[in-house]
């Protein structure tokens, strides 16, 4: 198990930091191999379920997580999303707070606790490189894409 906090500051305001952040597919649009699948009817809220299928070909895996909470940012007060990752091979949680920042600008705080089933402990140093490298620039596509 691995867990990791990364900050990133956006010219953006709270709403549209928080809409180009939790729009779930747009992630795919970011992760290499990836692509990410509302399971739930719209609009998204505690309860609404996606599924992020990794791989190639045979080798894939599945992400399936499901928001907890869903507070989106408003009057410059912080949106929190929580998400709790429940497959089969990747679990544990993901906390998304955006929040007002200098200059009219938006701070976010992607805070995970991540683990891989069948990963032994001795490769939890790689898996937090990794994860921290991957899923930090997955957050700077995200903030930097308009659509």
């Amino acid at each position: 198990m691995v867990n990791f906090r990364l900050e990133r500051t956006a010219p953006l305001p709270l709403e549209e930091a928080w809409r180009r952040l939790t729009e779930w597919p747009r992630h795919a649009d970011v992760v290499p191999l990836t692509r990410v699948t509302v399971v739930t009817p719209p609009p998204t809220g505690e309860g609404t379920v996606f599924v992020a299928r990794t791989g190639l070909g045979p080798f894939t895996f599945d992400d399936r997580m499901e928001v907890t909470v869903w507070r989106p940012p408003s009057d410059d007060e912080p949106g929190l999303v929580r998400l709790e990752k429940r497959g089969r091979v990747v679990l544990g949680w993901a906390e998304i707070e955006v929040r007002p920042g200098p200059g009219g600008r938006s701070r976010v705080v992607w805070e995970e606790e991540l683990r891989v089933r069948f990963l032994p402990r001795l490769l939890d140093g790689p898996l937090r490189w990794a994860a921290r490298s991957m899923f930090g620039r997955a957050v700077n596509g995200l903030l930097r894409r308009s659509s």
